[in-house]
């Protein structure tokens, strides 16, 4: 079999189908068949890609809250609301509890599933690349921190970081335990509003990509955090201001289209947006001819 990598594919807030992630896998690995010079049928073999797909948690409470607030008389600018509310009630309700099974615990065992799935339909051991957008890519940030925190290198486990319930869902295999984290995506990421959380000026400790493991057994390959974000998207910032080398890049694009690219509902447009899909499938090629060979 050839070179392999795994790709977790992580949405963000609001109403999500189950195929959110279909259109952009097409157009990343028809890009990278290009890219790599390989045929259809073998970019589908080399990119095993694995949604994330956690709205179901949060999905009927969400579409009850809407329908009240709406019962509750005449509201304008419909989209732009139903837009803020969602972004705002995904990322309150995601907050964690200490001690108590909740939303947080809830998502990250949805996560811990699909990388559990990777596992089974490709390998335990393959590099790891994660495609998160908005609150999708804060749930991957405070997954990746709390997993590679629990399982170090070098020294014992931890215990006190992760739910029960989500580990009970982490089997014993170097993906699965970010130890192959290798590529970190982000598009429209709020991880800068996130940051306020934190104590000035620090702005909180960014998880590192790629994890220690995959960078000690690549040395010179790159690879790390990608931050994409388009200037008229106010939920996305630029991330490399306030964590500096533990982002290898911000990248400007212009994502939504001809109705969105000049307002706050860019937001919703890098899914299909080919400078995005063109600079994420470009990195991938470059960094699987550089993987040594099975």
């Amino acid at each position: 079999m050839s070179k392999q990598i795994a790709i977790a594919i992580v949405h963000g807030m609001g109403k999500q189908e189950p195929h959110f992630w279909t259109d952009m896998a097409k157009d990343i690995t028809s890009r990278f068949a290009s890219a790599t010079k390989l045929t259809k049928q073998a970019a589908q073999e080399a990119l095993v890609i694995q949604p994330v797909y956690w709205a179901p948690v949060l999905q009927p409470k969400e579409e009850l809250l809407w329908s009240k607030l709406l019962s509750g008389g005449e509201l304008d600018f419909l989209s732009l609301r139903r837009f803020m509310v969602e972004f705002a009630a995904d990322a309150m309700a995601y907050q964690p509890l200490p001690g108590e099974k909740n939303v947080y615990s809830d998502i990250h065992e949805v996560f811990a599933d699909s990388l559990a799935n990777l596992v089974k339909r490709s390998g335990p051991d393959l590099p790891l690349v994660v495609i998160a957008h908005s609150l999708g890519t804060v749930v991957a940030s405070n997954y990746f921190y709390d997993l590679l925190k629990s399982f170090p290198v070098a020294g014992p486990r931890r215990t006190d970081l992760i739910p029960p319930a989500v580990q009970a869902r982490i089997g014993e295999t170097p993906l699965e335990h970010g130890q192959t984290f290798s590529w970190f995506f982000t598009m429209g990421s709020p991880i800068a509003l996130w940051s306020l959380r934190y104590e000035n000026p620090t702005f909180g400790i960014p998880i590192t990509v790629p994890s220690p493991a995959f960078r000690a057994a690549h040395p010179g390959l790159r690879c790390g955090w990608i931050n994409l974000f388009d200037e008229d998207d106010v939920i996305g910032y630029p991330l490399k201001p306030l964590y500096g080398d533990a982002i290898l890049a911000d990248k400007q694009v212009n994502s939504g289209g001809i109705l969105a690219s000049w307002n706050p509902l860019s937001h919703n447009g890098y899914w299909d947006d080919d400078d995005v899909t063109g600079k994420i499938a470009k990195e991938l090629a470059a960094f699987w001819k550089g993987l040594p060979g099975p």
